[in-house]
């Protein structure tokens, strides 16, 4: 199913007043910096040059628009829990970000990103309890299976329901099993 989707990159937007109006679906990709949400949409997107992988945190500093197949749309959030820059400049990413999240009408759900190498971190926590907070619709996506056990993998994911509750996919840049299965998630959320 992946193989049918492919994406370009259509704009950058600072905040909620830069952001155009797509009429899709759009998911927003909220997790901690390096979690695999760049290669998330470069797997999704049968195009690793899509978005822009790094091994520095922090370098995505904007919401990055993806349109998949015109099917919907992807927005590429700045990672939590690091970056180089000021205090001030966080506090205004931050503000801009929830104007976003809460004001963004045609979201259809926020996608938050846990790394399967790692404990669940506070960060991962504080951004859950806001979103609850808040009400808005949510699952998680379990990145880089590919590096732990596959004996492990249904653990982990029972861990992370016990934490957040909801719906958990596991996904793998390397596996397409897991593409598929979060593919068809998406569409089946955007109402295909």
């Amino acid at each position: 199913m992946a193989d049918f989707v492919s994406g370009k990159f259509v704009v950058s937007a600072e905040k909620l007043s830069q952001c155009p109006v797509f009429n899709l679906p759009e998911f927003a990709l909220l997790g901690r910096s390096n979690v695999g949400k760049s290669s998330f949409i470069n797997k999704l997107a049968n195009n690793k040059k899509l978005a822009k992988t790094s091994n520095t945190p922090g370098k995505t500093r904007l919401i990055n628009f993806f349109n998949m197949s015109d099917k919907f749309i992807i927005a590429d959030l700045p990672g939590y829990g690091y970056a180089k820059v000021s205090r001030q400049t966080q506090d205004a990413w931050q503000k801009n970000l929830e104007e976003y999240l809460l004001k963004r009408e045609e979201i259809k759900s926020l996608i938050q990103f846990i790394d399967a190498r790692h404990d669940i971190q506070k960060n991962d926590i504080q951004m859950r309890e806001w979103v609850n907070a808040h009400a808005l619709p949510v699952f998680t996506i379990m990145t880089k299976v590919d590096y732990i056990k596959r004996s492990d993998i249904n653990k982990k994911i029972q861990r992370i329901k016990q934490e957040f509750g909801g719906e958990v996919l596991p996904f793998s840049s390397v596996d397409n099993y897991y593409v598929d299965n979060v593919t068809e998630y998406i569409f089946k959320l955007s109402g295909f």
